[in-house]
């Protein structure tokens, strides 16, 4: 299935009152399952999801949201930079280069703050926030969810 395509799908999925959608195409099955949203508030009181592992192999993909339990320890102030994508996390452009943000950067809205590769793509992901990057919540090389938090931002 085409990036763009999932991406777009998952959008709607986002935006619209529909908490489950399951597409089936001749290259698979995927299925996106909307995770409850909660307000800033309240989340020092979300619990993580559990994870379901499969038990045999499977050719369904599943996207989520993912509740990091980092974040909900953080005072409201604190802002999550998250993924807008299933991938690889990469802190660098290329292996030995220098990261893009490092703890106690100052960051603006529209600057790049890592790479996740997706399907073969390199996907530079800009913050969409400003502030002061205080944690780094991803390893390199790291598999992340969408939706989870990457970075965290007072």
């Amino acid at each position: 299935m085409d990036l763009r395509k999932l991406k777009t799908l998952i959008d709607l999925v986002s935006e619209s009152n529909v908490s489950e959608l399951e597409i089936t195409e001749p290259e698979g099955k995927i299925r996106i399952v909307k995770a409850g949203v909660a307000a800033a508030p309240a989340l020092a009181q979300v619990q993580p999801a559990a994870v379901q592992q499969p038990s045999g192999p499977q050719v369904v993909q599943a996207v989520a949201p993912a509740v990091v339990a980092e974040a909900a320890a953080e005072p409201p102030a604190v802002i999550a930079v998250k993924s807008p994508m299933v991938g690889t996390f990469y802190r660098s452009a290329s292996p030995g280069a220098k990261a893009f943000v490092e703890v106690g950067d100052l960051i603006k809205v529209g600057d790049t703050v890592c790479i996740i590769e997706a399907m073969k793509i390199l996907n530079e992901i800009e913050s969409e926030v400003s502030g002061t990057v205080s944690r780094v919540l991803c390893e390199n090389g790291q598999a992340v969810e969408y939706g989870q938090a990457l970075f965290v931002v007072d």
